[in-house]
């Protein structure tokens, strides 16, 4: 289970990295070609997420991997499971059902790896 769960954050620093690299990098015009909720949002709105995806990406991986303070890795990955489940909820909103759908995993994903390091039965 514990090869499961490095692979999941793996996965998730990866797909985070490069989110938050895109919403920090590229201008609010950009965005827009590729990411159409960024209209419903102030650009600084916008750059705190990509911030916090950024975070993220490394709380879920660097904690564990230089051994220290790893009880951020749970943590990180609920914020990102957090992050996820507005992008879920701002998707629907704005009736985009099927743009949900990679939230939606990502949600599951970050959960998964919360309650297997974070649980009672920490893997």
């Amino acid at each position: 289970m514990s090869a499961v769960l490095w692979l999941l954050q793996i996965v998730l620093a990866l797909v985070f990295l490069g989110l938050g690299l895109l919403k920090v990098t590229r201008s609010r015009q950009r965005l827009l070609t590729v990411a159409p909720w960024v209209e419903d949002y102030p650009e600084p709105v916008v750059t705190s997420i990509g911030v916090l995806e950024l975070l993220g990406a490394a709380g879920v991986v660097l904690p564990a991997v230089i051994g220290v303070a790893t009880v951020l890795v749970p943590v990180a990955a609920t914020g990102l499971a957090i992050l996820m489940l507005a992008a879920v909820v701002t998707h629907l909103l704005r009736h985009e059902n099927q743009q949900a759908t990679a939230p939606a995993v990502l949600l599951l994903a970050a959960l998964a790896v919360a309650l297997g390091r974070f649980g009672p039965w920490p893997l």
